[in-house]
């Protein structure tokens, strides 16, 4: 598949026409494309310095020897190949191997530290800011409460002085920054990087969030919906790989990303999964979008803290809420499993519509699992066809609220680490920028 296309706000070395590799904008990641033939391919169609990476990163081919019987290549070209990427530094030899006879073969690996990438996810009232190495493997990070709504220019000034003190605080600098993620509590145009139409959020309609921080920090910048990257992030992590799951968070409001045929699925305009907005009861309580009857209306983090308001003193939000269940107050149990019930009844008639083995919790009130995953529990399995259920998991977050941050991570290092980009970052700059 080959021709132009509008790309995601990844920098301008990755702006080019692609051969083998082509760019789905709407999954956020790099596929395969057919493959041209060539005397020098190999039996698996690998040409390129990039894509001996992926398969040293991957764990198939970690010596030049198996690099060789892998690709098929000459043991020259792939010599070749592999000192391109030991100078740029996304190679290091990392000792030998046993040997079989004569000397033994080095072994190589990827360099996790040849870079960082700064990370944010954004809730409507949390965030958590990170750096990361090459690994998604979390450097320094800080979680601090900062409510959305004070608009684009307000949290990105701040998010900006939150990257560079925490960049020191790793010992880096923004010469070291390899690329930028970022999530948002609300639908995203993820070609042009910037929230479109978000029901919260106010005055971040088509902010162009990558374009401000890619001028500021001169590098690759993603954005995505935060519940999306939180998905990234349990994929990330996930063994073994799973590739039908939904990710449900459950906090201030509520969102799911999903996980279909192991990629996001974005949508059409990048409203899927908004599944906090789909009608769960006839009551006349209003939303933050203007409809009635939501499901985060009655069931998020928010509600749920105004309802408990009425009986205590201290509650201002989702983790007041998770507080008094933990202290054993039963109008707070029953409020919770009621909310999980609520959930469950919309979960269920998305289990029977797409059928995943996994639905992972997260957010704020997940830290209330025995009771809000009962009623989840209760009416997914209760409600949902039997075939469906069969097999399906419903547990917490194994990442808890570092999920988005990683996947914002592992977001971006897709990006950075496919084939064609690092055959062009090398081609161009000896390594990424």
């Amino acid at each position: 598949m080959t021709g132009e296309r509008r790309y995601p706000r990844i920098g301008p070395m990755f702006r080019h026409k692609l051969d083998t590799y082509d760019l789905d904008a709407d999954k956020s990641i790099w596929h395969s494309g057919k493959t041209v033939t060539g005397d020098d391919r190999g039996k698996t169609g690998v040409e390129t310095p990039g894509d001996l990476l992926s398969l040293i990163r991957s764990g198939e081919a970690t010596t030049r020897g198996q690099l060789t019987e892998a690709t098929g290549l000459a043991r020259s070209t792939v010599s070749q190949r592999v000192d391109a990427l030991i100078s740029s530094g996304l190679v290091i030899e990392a000792g030998e191997a046993e040997s079989t006879g004569g000397r033994p073969p080095t072994i190589l690996g990827f360099n996790d530290n040849a870079g960082v990438v700064l990370s944010a996810d954004f809730g409507a009232t949390h965030s958590r800011i990170a750096v990361t190495n090459l690994g998604a493997e979390t450097l320094v990070d800080r979680a601090v409460d900062i409510d959305i709504d004070r608009g684009p220019e307000d949290v990105l000034g701040w998010l900006e002085l939150t990257f560079d003190e925490l960049l020191t605080e790793a010992g880096r600098s923004r010469g070291d920054v390899k690329g930028i993620g970022v999530g948002l509590p609300g639908p995203v145009d993820f070609d042009r990087g910037m929230a479109v139409h978000p029901p919260i959020m106010a005055g971040w309609h088509e902010y162009p969030v990558s374009d401000r921080l890619g001028e500021s920090y001169g590098v690759p910048v993603l954005v995505d919906n935060d519940v999306n990257i939180m998905a990234l992030g349990e994929q990330w992590v996930m063994s073994p790989r799973i590739d039908d799951f939904i990710y449900l968070k459950v906090g201030t409001g509520i969102g799911s990303g999903l996980v279909l045929g192991g990629r996001i699925h974005r949508g059409a305009h990048g409203a899927a999964g908004d599944i906090g907005h789909v009608q769960a009861t006839n009551q006349d309580v209003i939303c933050r979008c203007g409809n009635t009857g939501c499901l985060e209306a009655v069931a998020g983090g928010a509600a749920l803290a105004t309802q408990l308001g009425a009986s205590h003193d201290d509650v201002a939000g989702s983790r007041d809420v998770v507080r008094l269940v933990r202290q054993g107050r039963n109008d707070a149990a029953r409020a919770v499993r009621e909310a999980g019930r609520l959930i469950g009844q919309v979960l269920a008639s998305t289990v029977n519509l797409l059928n995943p083995a996994l639905i992972i919790v997260g957010g704020d009130m997940a830290a209330a699992e025995q009771q809000l995953l009962a009623g989840i529990r209760e009416v997914v399995y209760r409600r949902s066809t039997a075939l469906s259920t069969t097999d399906l998991q419903i547990k917490t977050s194994s990442l808890g609220d570092k999920a988005g941050v990683t996947g914002a991570a592992a977001m971006v290092i897709d990006h950075l680490l496919q084939p064609e980009a690092i055959a062009m970052a090398i081609a161009t700059s000896g390594g990424l920028a």
